[in-house]
C-alpha cells in the first residue's frame, strides 16, 4: 500500500511537540512492514535537508489568489520518502506557528495553502492508496477532497485519516476566513466548518474524512464526553463507528538506556548500575548538593501549561518538599509557572533546580538520572515520557487519563507488581497521597528495583501500533472505493466547486 503522511511537523525535520515524534517514528515501522510511504513536510527556515531539488512547481488558489509552491526533497530515509513544500513568505520563519505574540495571523492561509497543495501532491507528485493527516494544520486536507475536488474520479477512491493528537488545538478563526482560503460559504453551518460563530479547522476535518483516530485508546473514550471533548464531542459521538484510539509508539534507538549517546552512564535491566552515575551526574548538572543520591529524585519534563497539572504542582509544593526528597524540572510555558519553579528553587536550592528551556540533551539525562517522574496531567491524549520513563527504570507518577491510563499499571501493594503510580481525583491532596505510596515503595529498595525491572521489561514500540495502522487504511480503502463506486453516477458532470455530503460515519 502507499501511504502518504500529510503533516505541520515531523522529526528529525521540525517539532514542537509529540507529533513530531510521531511522525518521525511511525511512517519507518510502517515502511519496514513493506508498505510505501512518503511524508510531506512544510519547508520551514530551521528544516535542514541536503539537495533539496525541486520536484515539481505548484499553482494552488488560497481564496482570491494564486500562489506558486514548489515540492523539494524527495530523498530517501530508513525506507520513508520525504517531500517539504516550499514558499519561503509563508514557512521561513523562526518559529512553526507563532512568536511571542501569538499565533501568526495568518495561520489559516499558511495551512490552508499547504493542505491544498497536499492534494495537488497526490494527483501530480506521488500517487497514494491513502492519505493520513495530522491535527488542525492539515485538518483541510479531507475538507478540500470531499468538495472542491469531489468530481476528481481519481481522488475519488482515496480516503482520509485524520489524527488528533490533542483537541485543545482546533484551529479556531473569524468567519471570514472561509472566503480568505477559498471554501463556499455553504460550509459555515452547523454540518461544516462553523463552531460557534467561528470556522473550525479540525471539525471541518473530523466530519469530512473517512477514519477518525486518536492516540491512546483511553482518550478515544474520553473525547466522546462533556468534560474533554471541548465542544466537539457531538461531532465525535457521531463519528464513533469510524474513531479508533491508537496507542503511539516510541522510538527506542532514541530513547533507550543501552544505547542512549546522551547519557554518561549506559544501562539495562539486568544491570542497574549506571543509573546510579546518571543520577549522580543529574544533580551535579542541575547544581543540587552532592552526596544525597538517597533522595528520591523527581525529575519533570513539560510545557508548563494548565493541561499538564502544574495548578496541582504549585499547590502541593511545599508540601511535597517537607519530604525527603528532591525535584529536577525542565520546560517552558506559561509565565505564572516558569515564575513558579524559578522562586521554589530560589526558597529551596538544596532541593529544586529548573532549567526553563527546550534542551535535548537535558531531557535523556533526567529521563536516565531520576527516580521518579512525575506527570499530574488534567488530560494526557497520550504523552510519551512516561512511555521513556518507563524504559529507563524511572517510575511514573502519573493521573489515570488518557494515554497515561494505558500505559502505566499502578503499583498494587498486595501483589507488589506494578509499573508506576496513579491517582484519580484531579486534586492535590490526591497527587500528595499517591507520592507518600512511591515513597513508602522507595524505602524498600528491593521492592523498588522490582517495580524498575517491571517497568522497563514493557513493550511500547511502533510495532504493533503500525500494524493497527495498517489494517485501519486497508478498512479505509476499501471503504472509500465502495462509497466512491455507489455515488459515481449521481456526481456525473458536477463541478469542481460542488459541495458534497461528508463521508458516512
Amino acid at each position: 500500500m502507499r501511504i502518504l503522511f500529510v503533516a505541520p511537523e515531523g522529526v528529525p525535520f521540525s517539532k514542537t511537540g509529540g507529533l513530531g515524534d510521531v511522525i518521525g517514528g511511525l511512517p519507518k515501522e510502517l515502511a519496514g512492514l513493506g508498505h510505501e510511504v512518503a511524508v510531506l513536510l512544510p519547508h520551514y527556515r530551521g528544516t535542514k535537508i541536503d539537495a533539496a531539488s525541486v520536484h515539481q512547481s505548484l499553482t494552488v488558489p488560497v481564496g482570491p489568489h494564486l500562489r506558486f509552491p514548489s515540492v523539494v526533497g524527495g530523498f530517501l530515509e530508513s525506507g520513508v520518502r520525504y517531500f517539504f513544500l516550499d514558499d519561503p513568505e509563508y514557512f521561513d520563519r523562526e518559529t512553526l506557528y507563532g512568536g511571542p505574540a501569538g499565533d501568526y495571523p495568518d495561520n489559516p492561509e499558511r495551512f490552508a495553502e499547504f493542505s491544498r497543495a497536499a492534494i495537488e501532491f497526490a494527483k501530480l507528485v506521488w500517487r497514494p492508496d491513502v492519505i493520513h493527516c495530522h491535527d488542525w494544520q492539515t485538518a483541510l486536507v479531507p475538507v478540500f477532497l470531499r468538495t472542491l475536488y469531489s468530481a476528481d474520479p481519481v481522488l475519488a477512491r482515496i480516503p482520509c485519516v485524520l489524527t488528533i493528537h490533542n483537541l485543545g488545538y482546533q484551529g479556531l478563526f473569524d468567519r471570514s476566513t472561509l472566503n480568505r482560503i477559498g471554501l463556499p460559504e455553504e460550509l459555515f453551518s452547523i454540518d461544516g466548518l462553523e463552531f460557534f460563530g467561528r470556522v473550525n479547522f479540525l471539525k471541518g476535518g473530523m466530519i469530512y474524512t473517512d477514519w477518525l483516530t486518536t492516540v491512546s485508546r483511553r482518550y478515544a473514550e474520553e473525547i466522546q464526553t462533556a468534560e474533554f471533548g471541548c465542544g466537539l464531542e457531538g461531532v465525535i459521538r457521531n463519528k464513533a463507528k469510524r474513531l479508533a484510539g491508537i496507542l503511539n509508539g516510541v522510538d527506542y534507538s532514541a530513547w533507550s538506556p543501552e544505547n542512549d549517546r546522551f547519557i554518561v552512564a549506559r544501562y539495562s535491566a539486568s544491570d542497574l548500575g549506571g543509573k546510579k552515575v546518571c543520577k549522580r551526574n543529574l544533580l551535579e548538572e542541575f547544581q543540587l548538593p552532592a552526596g544525597k543520591e538517597d533522595r528520591l529524585l523527581i525529575g519533570i519534563i513539560s510545557r508548563f501549561v494548565d493541561q499538564k497539572g502544574f495548578d496541582l504542582v504549585l499547590a502541593a509544593a511545599e508540601q511535597m518538599l517537607k519530604e525527603n526528597l528532591q525535584i529536577v524540572a525542565l520546560g517552558t510555558g506559561m509565565p505564572e509557572y516558569e515564575e513558579f519553579f524559578r522562586d521554589l528553587a530560589a526558597a529551596h536550592p538544596d532541593q529544586v533546580a529548573v532549567r526553563v528551556a527546550y534542551d535535548n540533551t537535558l531531557a535523556h539525562k533526567i529521563e536516565a538520572g531520576s527516580d521518579l517522574f512525575l506527570m499530574p496531567s488534567r488530560y494526557e491524549p497520550c504523552g510519551l515520557n512516561q512511555i521513556f520513563s518507563l524504559r529507563y527504570g524511572t517510575l511514573p507518577l502519573v493521573r489515570a487519563t488518557g494515554g497515561l491510563d494505558d500505559t502505566v499499571e499502578p503499583f498494587d501493594p498486595k501483589t507488589g507488581k506494578g509499573t508506576g503510580f496513579k491517582f484519580q481525583p484531579y486534586e492535590p491532596a490526591a497527587l500528595l497521597a499517591c507520592l507518600g505510596e512511591a515513597l513508602a515503595v522507595y524505602r524498600d529498595m528491593k521492592l523498588w528495583r522490582k517495580l524498575q525491572i517491571e517497568a522497563m521489561s514493557r513493550d511500547f514500540s511502533w510495532k504493533a501500533s503500525a500494524r493497527r495502522y495498517a489494517s485501519l487504511y486497508e478498512t479505509a480503502q476499501k471503504d472509500r472505493i465502495s462509497e466512491a463506486a455507489e455515488s459515481s453516477v449521481s456526481s456525473i458532470g458536477a463541478g469542481c466547486d460542488r459541495v458534497a455530503a461528508p463521508a458516512r460515519s
